[in-house]
């Protein structure tokens, strides 16, 4: 199976020069040991330093390597999403691999991921992440969810089991055929935040199967990561609220979406006690775009197979 390795990028000229040529380095490994052909897809979201230079670096000092480079750059800076999307779409490869820039694979990492795509079934497998956090290095890449008051409340899973509630969009494997039959990431979800478990969640709905491989390692040092460093603390926890009512409305079943409505006053009453503008500003967000919410949720239940107790009870 060929592979496309597709990386987003925003103001990240620093750590492209720091972590590019490492991801270089292991897929190279890789097309050496499997004669396979694989390609990365840079895909730049209107950077404002020079990200587009050290990208056009690589790719001129990149002539003799035996992977393939292109580049690719949004006109304006629409978000993660989005620019993943265009990624894929100038996408040759049979399996997508989405790597954050502040994600580093280590040596060996594809072939695991790859044992599982001999199932039609399967559409994503995810990561053993090495999380660096303040210092320490903690290990995700499993996770599991139950509704409660109205929401999907996610959380990490055990790592010894293989199923998964997501798969990252910053570290995992997918199968392009179902990826471009669910539609990719959805672009209203932008600029981050929830749309890989939107789509994964979707997927599982849909039938297809969702798989977590801690064999194959990544290292993600998120203290570099674009969020923390250009965003602040009350915008991320604002644009969370709205993507994660947005997550209700667009999945779940008819008894989800009223529960959410119900617990309303409940969330309201606990967001003016602890004086939490963001999940104000948040459900406001979210209901501008009401309409565009029940446009793509209705494209995408027309896949959904099972239901919300199915999905989340079979994986524990």
């Amino acid at each position: 199976m060929d592979i496309s390795v597709v990386i987003p990028n925003f103001n990240g000229e620093n750590i492209l020069r720091k972590n590019i040529p490492k991801v270089i380095e292991v897929l190279e490994d890789y097309v050496k040991e499997s004669k396979k052909k694989v390609e990365i897809i840079l895909v730049d979201d209107c950077s404002e330093d020079s990200s587009k230079k050290v990208i056009e670096d690589f790719i001129t000092n990149s002539v003799n390597s035996e992977i393939k480079i292109k580049s690719f750059y949004n006109e304006k800076n629409y978000g993660f999403s989005s620019t993943i999307n265009n990624g894929v779409k100038n996408a040759d490869g049979e399996i997508l691999i989405l790597l954050n820039t502040d994600v580093i694979p280590k040596k060996g990492f594809i072939k695991p991921l790859l044992s599982h795509f001999t199932d039609e079934k399967v559409f994503a497998v995810g990561c053993m992440d090495e999380s660096v956090e303040n210092g320490s290095i903690t290990l995700r890449g499993r996770g599991v969810g139950k509704w409660k008051r109205g929401f999907l409340v996610h959380s990490a899973g055990d790592l010894d089991k293989s199923d998964t509630l997501w798969v990252s969009g910053g570290s995992g494997a997918f199968n392009r055929k179902i990826w471009e039959r669910l539609g990719g990431l959805n672009e209203l979800y932008n600029p981050f935040y929830w749309e890989d478990i939107d789509l994964s969640y979707r997927a599982l709905k849909s039938g297809y199967k969702v798989f977590f491989e801690k064999e194959s390692v990544v290292r993600h040092e998120h203290e570099t990561g674009t969020i923390k460093s250009k965003f602040s603390s009350f915008d991320v926890k604002k644009i969370a609220y709205r993507n994660q009512f947005m997550f209700v409305w667009e999945n779940g079943d008819f008894t989800k979406i009223i529960l959410n409505i119900l617990f309303l006053p409940y969330h309201t009453v606990k967001a003016l006690i602890n004086y939490d503008k963001a999940f104000f500003l948040g459900l406001f967000k979210a209901l501008i775009i009401f309409p565009k919410i029940v446009q793509s949720s209705s494209k995408n239940r027309k896949f959904f197979i099972r239901s919300d107790k199915d999905v989340t009870e079979s994986i524990k």
